[in-house]
């Protein structure tokens, strides 16, 4: 199970319109994604929401945060997720709470692009997860994460790809993150997290090659001994894939979550004529 809180979608082609024509408030393109990610042999998500909404139907302090149905509350210790949504683009509901315990926070941050503009903060790499749905009914319990980004320019000026992973090892996380500047260059982040959220940087592992995505998105990841394989695509867009690998880290065979961004497709008008059948906008 996925969740992002979009404050101004980067994802959002509505976004992407109004900023080509010097506009681009952010609170007038709010989003809460929900992606359900089948079980067993069956892949993909089964359900995906991601509706657009207004400045009118967005309020925010600093515990609570609600997208028109839908919010989030911090307490001091845990963050609970009312989710009332709807996906596209067949109809149905994701509704219900999800609760995120958080182990320990890291306070670290990481400036991803070269004018520093872009930041990314790994809040807590470990996490308890409660998820109590009543549509559709699913009820579990298990290991979770939670970070931020922030920007305060388009990602795809900033960036012409990237790849982030998050490996669990024991009481330990490794997360990878790479990303190519437009301009040339880039950021190449390998970070030894532990369970009281001290971030330690390690030597980047050796490349390790992935196989691209039904959508030829190339991937691609480290591991101690240059091998990974994908396991599952989870999701399968024309500019991004979110997948579960095997790869080595720290000496470990582990089982990684794996997302790719390729900001040069997301840019081309073709896919962004596609993204209103994936990302509908509400009035409400």
């Amino acid at each position: 199970m996925t969740i992002i809180a979009f404050l101004g979608s980067v994802f959002s082609p509505y976004y992407a319109f109004s900023r080509r024509f010097g506009g681009g408030d952010p609170l007038r393109h709010c989003a809460l994604h929900v992606a359900l990610y089948r079980t067993g042999d069956q892949a993909g998500p089964k359900r995906w929401t991601m509706t657009e909404r207004d400045a009118g139907s967005v309020t925010r302090d600093a515990t609570h945060l609600r997208i028109g149905p839908s919010g989030l509350r911090w307490d001091g210790s845990r963050l609970t997720i009312a989710l009332d949504e709807r996906t596209m683009p067949l109809p149905a509901r994701v509704r219900g709470t999800v609760t995120l315990h958080p182990a320990a926070f890291t306070g670290y941050e990481a400036l991803l692009s070269e004018t520093g503009n872009h930041r990314w903060t790994p809040l807590s790499p470990r996490a308890r997860v409660e998820v109590a749905l009543e549509d559709p009914s699913l009820r579990w319990s298990g290991d979770g994460y939670l970070d931020g980004n922030h920007g305060d320019g388009a990602i795809e000026t900033a960036f012409r790809r990237w790849d982030w992973c998050r490996a669990p090892l024991g009481t330990e996380s490794v997360i990878l993150y790479e990303a190519d500047h437009r301009g040339g260059g880039g950021v190449r982040l390998a970070l030894r997290i532990d369970r009281n959220g001290i971030v330690r940087p390690i030597d980047p592992p050796p490349a390790a090659t992935l196989s691209r995505s039904l959508w030829r998105v190339r991937r691609r990841t480290r591991s101690d001994d240059g091998w990974a394989e994908v396991r599952r695509t989870l999701v399968d867009a024309p500019f991004y894939a979110r997948s579960l690998i095997g790869t080595r880290l720290l000496g470990q065979r582990c089982l990684a979550v794996h997302e790719t961004l390729d900001c040069d497709r997301f840019a081309n008008p073709a896919v962004q004529a596609m993204l209103p059948f994936r990302t509908p906008r509400a009035a409400w």
